[in-house]
């Protein structure tokens, strides 16, 4: 097959910095593939896509050593203007992509600037409005669209200028399970109908292993291993090496063989592991079901669903709250719930559920069109944001916007100084939360110095510096990779067991079995589910029908677990455990 990119080992420094970004990356795209690139943060997948339509080094400067070939073009010697008519870049967040004041403009722009003839750019509008499934939408203002419609408007402008190469950077990070389907179908239809050459980086491991036809581990900037998502996905031990996570069902399966069996072949796709379990049991391999009641298995190392806190006085109420934005957007619809001091609450749902509209309320950033929210016995509109703030911590998506001191210690005591909390105080609350996080080394360090998990650390340690009663995490593992979202959720525990109310905003469903006690499922402006997270996360059919993934494991229970239990699991481990010991 011929290949539509080359990097002959690349290696690139960014300015003045002599560590290696990239180091000796050898790589070949082949025409018409899809290529998924995988690596935990910082490992310079983002800097190798930007490689390919000469972004870096040309824009970024820096040290660049090797070669790389586009379609033919030599990356350093083509202007980015002529690479971009053959390599469509799209990144994570669409927002800093899309400038026009309509969709149509969108798409024109790159066009315009080419001085492609107007019926030429008339044609290609509708041909990748088409493609992308936009139809109807071009008078549309670009901010009235959903994050997965900004992302495919977003792959619409790069299609037009027809692309040989498609580089997508993290597109669905920022998504819904609704949105993140929205982009692997488009971008696989287009791979297949078109034939365009895809590079994707992503840390969805469920839908690469579906779609992708080949997949490239880097990791330090070194490119480690190439080969099918089966060979790469499949062992699991590699990928928890470097911090990756491996899709569930082959999660289950190395539990499996670590219980002793002689696994094949581990599945890394929900079809591939249904089949697999019905084929070691045709072969005697895993013993038959047993329908015999018995309760959940707990697998090793992993805690049963806790028990909830007994009913009082709520901490945080909402009595028939609605909301309706300036734009005549009804965000709540009626909502009522008690949140009840110690709790760990997880808020999910797709984007555009109110899940966020709801927790602002709370901390009065928002104040209700009709309905009444409670903080302990007071209404929050007789509070001022000040108060409520010292009672109630808010950690944002993203933590940049939160931050805007020169020093880690003077972000963290901010707040305190401003509130007239006398300086003994200020330092005595800012040593106790820059230890508490692990900062303490870096207190006369500019937090924006740090790593993404350390700045969200540090607004955590300026929430904590206030002592409040209730933290909430909106959204905390948008753009995270595994071990990312993983470090600042055990945070979140053990804030919890250090006797704070918890409440994490969020629709990645699979990270929260381990954490999460109570689970609100929220769709279209209310609540729809209410309950411990084993029912909640085993009510595959209201879940579905909010556009909310299940865990893969729940489903691999669903479908080959006895009919006695398959409605307890919640953990690969605990799938695994009950499969070995067929339900008994």
């Amino acid at each position: 097959m011929d290949a539509i990119a080359i990097l002959d080992k690349v290696s690139y420094m960014c300015p003045r910095s002599d560590r290696l970004v990239l180091a000796d990356v050898s790589l070949t795209i082949r025409q018409g593939e899809f290529l998924g690139l995988i690596g935990p943060t910082g490992a310079g997948k983002t800097t190798l896509c930007l490689t390919l339509n000469g972004i870096v080094p040309q824009f970024y400067g820096g040290r660049f050593f090797g070669r790389i070939t586009v379609a033919g073009l030599d990356s350093l010697e083509s202007p980015v203007s002529t690479l971009a008519q053959h390599v469509g870049i799209v990144l994570d967040d669409p927002e800093v992509q899309l400038t026009a004041t309509s969709v149509e403009n969108e798409i024109a722009f790159a066009l315009e600037n080419l001085n492609v003839p107007r019926d030429e750019i008339i044609a290609r509008i509708g041909e990748v409005l088409e493609a992308v499934r936009l139809e109807g939408l071009e008078k549309r203002h670009p901010h009235e669209l959903s994050g997965g419609q900004k992302q495919r408007l977003a792959i619409a402008a790069a299609l037009a200028l027809r692309p040989e190469l498609l580089v997508l950077d993290e597109p669905t990070s920022q998504l819904d399970p609704v949105g993140t389907q929205e982009i692997f179908a488009t971008v696989r239809e287009l791979n297949r109908e078109l034939g365009i050459s895809v590079l994707m980086a992503s840390h969805a491991a469920e839908e690469l292993a579906e779609h992708a036809d080949r997949l490239a581990l880097i990791s330090g900037g070194v490119l480690l291993q190439s080969g099918t998502p089966d060979a790469l996905y499949g062992d699991v031990d590699l990928l928890q090496k470097h911090d990756l996570r491996p899709p569930q069902v082959a999660t289950t399966f190395r539990q499996l063989e670590h219980a002793g069996l002689n696994v094949p072949r581990i599945p890394v796709r929900l079809d591939q592991a249904i089949q697999a379990v019905q084929d070691l049991r045709a072969a005697g391999k895993l013993p038959t079901p047993d329908s015999r009641t018995a309760p959940p298995v707990t697998g090793v190392g992993q805690q049963p669903s806790l028990i909830l806190p007994s009913p009082k006085a709520p901490l945080l109420s909402a009595r028939d709250l609605h909301y309706t934005y300036d734009n005549g957007t009804q965000a709540l619809r009626g909502v009522s719930l008690d949140i009840a001091a110690g709790e760990y609450l997880l808020i999910a749902g797709q984007n555009g559920a109110g899940k966020s509209t709801l927790v602002k309320h709370f901390l009065r950033l928002l104040d209700p069109t009709t309905g009444t929210v409670r903080v302990g016995d007071k209404d929050t509109r007789d509070a001022t944001m000040g108060e409520l703030a010292q009672r109630i911590g808010y950690v944002a998506q993203n933590p940049d916007n939160q931050i805007f001191s020169a020093s880690v210690e003077a972000e963290v005591g901010f707040a305190l100084k401003h509130l007239g909390y006398s300086p003994h105080v200020v330092e005595t609350r800012v040593e106790e939360a820059l230890t508490a996080m692990d900062l303490l080394g870096d207190r006369h360090r500019h937090p924006l110095s740090l790593p993404k998990g350390d700045r969200a650390r540090v607004v955590i340690a300026a929430i904590l510096a206030m002592h409040p009663d209730v933290v909430i995490f909106d959204e905390p593992t948008t753009g995270q990779d595994y071990r990312g979202a993983r470090q600042i959720l055990d945070i979140s525990r053990d804030l919890h067991q250090a006797g704070k109310t918890i409440i994490v905003v969020t629709h990645h469903l699979y990270l929260m079995a381990d954490y999460a006690q109570r689970v609100i499922i929220m769709g279209k402006g209310d609540i729809l589910l209410d309950g411990d997270v084993r029912t909640v996360f085993n009510a595959t059919g209201t879940l579905r029908g909010t556009y909310l993934v299940p865990p893969q494991a729940i489903l691999l229970a669903q479908a080959a677990c006895p009919s006695s239990h398959r409605h307890s699991m919640l953990t690969p481990d605990e799938v695994a455990a009950c499969l070995a010991r067929g339900g008994a």
